[in-house]
Formats: structure tokens, C-alpha cells, sequence
């Protein structure tokens, strides 16, 4: 894992334009007000012994975690934000993307809003999808979250 590379993609997304539509891009995918970045891929459906991917959350949670220490540095301490609870409210409410996709991936994010940018980064473990390899993502946007 490469803190140094995954903290200059994320310093780059925050200042680079957002796509008119949605569609893959060279960090993940992008979208009108948000870019998703896959910062690391781990084991996926069928790819052997669960016992793995348990092995590769957890080294994506230190890498998210190692990933707060710097930006918190920068921007200062957060607590978790629970995506479980913003889940549950998807089931009554109009939950804005990228959140809504993000909650449906991710249990928790560490979150900050960026000074002097009006958007806002989050960093998070995507392992709730059994159908989808475990991921670390950073998500910048310009949604504020819900």
C-alpha cells in the first residue's frame, strides 16, 4: 500500500473537474459532482478462502486509517461517520450520490470537508457487497453529505 501515491490522488481529485457524465475514469469512476477512487482492490466473490479476504479488510482498514493520520494532519480530526445509520435512512429518503453508493459499500468513512475547495473527501473500506471485490475508495465531491 502506497499512502504517498494514494495522498497525491486524492489532493489532485480535489482541485480536477468533475465529468459531465457518468463513467469510468483513470482513478475509478466519475460523475457529475463526484469522483470515486479505487485506491486498492482486494479478493473478490470466488476468490478462495474467505479467510483472505477477512486478512485483506484488514489491511484496508489500517490503510484507511493510516490514510486519516495524514489528511487529519491536514484538515483536521474527525470522528466516524456511520454510513450503516445513512443506509437505513436510504430506505425512506432520497440519499444524493455518490452517499447513497457509498453507504451500500461501506459501514464507515473517515470524512472532512477541504478548506478553500467546497468539497469534501471520504475514505473508506467497500467490503459490504458479496458480489464485489473489497476495495478502498476515496470519494471527493461536492455533495454535502446527508
Amino acid at each position: 500500500m502506497n499512502i504517498a501515491r494514494h495522498i497525491a490522488l486524492i489532493d489532485e481529485l480535489c482541485f480536477r473537474p468533475f465529468p459531465a457524465e457518468r463513467g469510468p475514469s483513470d482513478a475509478g469512476l466519475g460523475a457529475p459532482g463526484h469522483h470515486v477512487a479505487i485506491l486498492e482492490s482486494g479478493p473478490g466473490p470466488g476468490d478462495g478462502d474467505p479467510a483472505d479476504a477477512a486478512v485483506a479488510v484488514d489491511d484496508f482498514e489500517k490503510g484507511r486509517d493510516a490514510l486519516y493520520e495524514v489528511l487529519a494532519s491536514r484538515w483536521g480530526d474527525v470522528g466516524p461517520f456511520n454510513l450503516r445509520t445513512l443506509l437505513l435512512r436510504t430506505e425512506r429518503e432520497d440519499i444524493p450520490e455518490p452517499w447513497a453508493g457509498l453507504c451500500a459499500r461501506a459501514d464507515m468513512a473517515w470524512l472532512w470537508e477541504v478548506p478553500g475547495t467546497a468539497r469534501w473527501v471520504a475514505v473508506a473500506v467497500a467490503d459490504r457487497d458479496p458480489y464485489d471485490g473489497i476495495r478502498l475508495l476515496a470519494v471527493v465531491t461536492d455533495t454535502v453529505p446527508p
